[in-house]
C-alpha cells in the first residue's frame, strides 16, 4: 500500500469515528483540507532496508481528472477522491470502509443510549434505523453503486442479529369458538329471512317486476 493510501487511511478513519455525529460532520467538513495537501505522512518503504523515508502529500489538483465517475454533490467528491486515493476507484471495498467509519458508528452509539429492553421497541429505534438506512444509500450513490446491495444487506443482517434477535413478533391467537360460529350464523341466517321479505312484499302486490 503506497504512502498516499495509508495517509488517507490514517486520517479518514481519524477523522471519522472522532465524531458523535460523522455523517453531519463530513457534511460540515471543509473539502479542501480533506482533498487538499494538509495532512502530510512519512512512510518508510521497507523497515530492514536503509532506504530513505518517502514523504508524501495528500494533495489534489483542481485540474486532475476523475477517471471514473462520481456524484454531483461536494460530499460525493470527497468520497469519491477518498476511493480513487485508496483503492484506484469506487467500489465495494471503499463503500464498505465508508459504512462502517461513518454511518455503523452514529447507529451503534445511538443504540447504546437506549436500554436493551428499548430495542424491541419500534418506535424507539425506527428514527435511528431510517437514518443508517438513508447513510448507506447516500454513500452508495455517491460511489454509484445500486442500492440496495449485498453489501448493505449483509450490514443489516448483522444489525438485526446484533440488537433484534431477542425480540419476540406478537402472535395472534384464534377468536373462542363461540365468537367465530355468531360471524359464521349470522350471516346465514339473514339471507333467508331477506327472500322471505322479498317474496312477502311481491305477494302483496308491492313488487315492481
Amino acid at each position: 500500500m503506497s504512502c498516499v493510501t495509508t495517509a488517507l487511511l490514517i486520517f479518514f478513519s481519524f477523522t471519522f469515528t472522532a465524531s458523535n455525529n460523522s455523517m453531519n460532520n463530513i457534511m460540515d467538513y471543509n473539502p479542501h483540507c480533506f482533498i487538499s495537501g494538509c495532512p502530510t505522512v512519512t512512510c518508510q518503504v521497507n523497515d530492514n532496508t536503509t532506504v530513505q523515508p518517502i514523504t508524501a502529500s495528500t494533495g489534489y489538483s483542481s485540474t486532475e481528472s476523475w477517471t471514473t465517475a462520481c456524484g454531483n454533490s461536494s460530499r460525493c467528491l470527497i468520497f469519491c477522491d477518498f476511493c480513487e486515493r485508496a483503492f484506484g476507484s469506487p467500489s465495494m471495498d471503499c463503500l464498505s470502509l465508508i459504512v462502517e467509519k461513518i454511518c455503523l458508528p452514529d447507529f451503534h452509539d445511538s443504540m447504546l443510549l437506549l436500554n436493551s429492553t428499548d430495542w424491541c421497541i419500534w418506535d424507539n429505534v425506527k428514527s435511528l434505523y431510517s437514518n443508517f438506512s438513508v447513510c448507506t444509500e447516500e454513500v452508495s450513490d455517491c460511489l454509484l453503486i445500486p442500492w440496495p446491495n449485498q453489501l448493505v444487506k449483509e450490514v443489516f443482517v448483522n444489525i438485526h442479529y446484533q440488537y433484534f434477535v431477542e425480540c419476540t413478533t406478537e402472535e395472534f391467537s384464534d377468536p373462542p369458538p363461540a365468537i367465530v360460529f355468531a360471524l359464521v350464523i349470522t350471516p346465514i341466517c339473514l339471507i333467508p329471512m331477506m327472500v322471505s321479505l322479498v317474496v312477502l312484499k311481491t305477494k302483496n302486490g308491492d313488487g315492481t317486476s
